[in-house]
C-alpha cells in the first residue's frame, strides 16, 4: 500500500505560479512511477506530467514549457513547479503512484483567475 499526501494548491491570478507537492508513504520501494493528474467537473481526468524513477519525464502538450515536475527521492516527494498559469488550469489535481497497482492522492484545488 501506498499513502499519498498532496499540498500546494490554491488560488492564483494568471500569469502566476504556484508549487504543489505530493509525499509519499508506505511501500515506497515499489514506486516506478509518480504523476501529476487534473480534474474538473467538465472533463475527465487527464495526465499533467510524469517521472519514472529513472527521472524520464513527460508531460501533457497543454503544459510543456510551463510545468516542471522533480522528485525527491530521499523524501519520497515529487513536485509540480507550474508557471505562467492560466483560468484554464484551473482544476483539482491529483498526485498518482503506480506500484503494481495505481494509488490516488486526495487532490488538492488549484484555481487561476482571469
Amino acid at each position: 500500500q501506498v499513502q499519498l499526501v498532496e499540498s500546494g494548491g490554491g488560488l492564483v491570478q494568471a500569469g502566476g505560479s504556484l508549487r504543489l507537492s505530493c509525499a509519499a508513504s508506505g511501500s515506497i520501494f515499489s514506486i516506478s512511477l509518480m504523476g501529476w493528474h487534473r480534474q474538473t467537473p467538465e472533463k475527465q481526468r487527464e495526465k499533467v506530467a510524469v517521472i519514472t524513477s529513472a527521472g524520464d519525464t513527460n508531460y501533457a502538450d497543454s503544459v510543456k514549457g510551463r510545468f516542471t515536475i522533480s522528485r525527491d527521492n530521499a523524501k519520497n516527494t515529487v513536485y509540480l513547479q507550474m508557471n505562467s498559469l492560466k483560468p484554464e488550469d484551473t482544476a483539482v489535481y491529483y498526485c498518482q503512484a503506480w506500484a503494481g497497482a495505481n494509488y490516488w492522492g486526495q487532490g488538492t484545488q488549484v484555481t487561476v483567475s482571469s
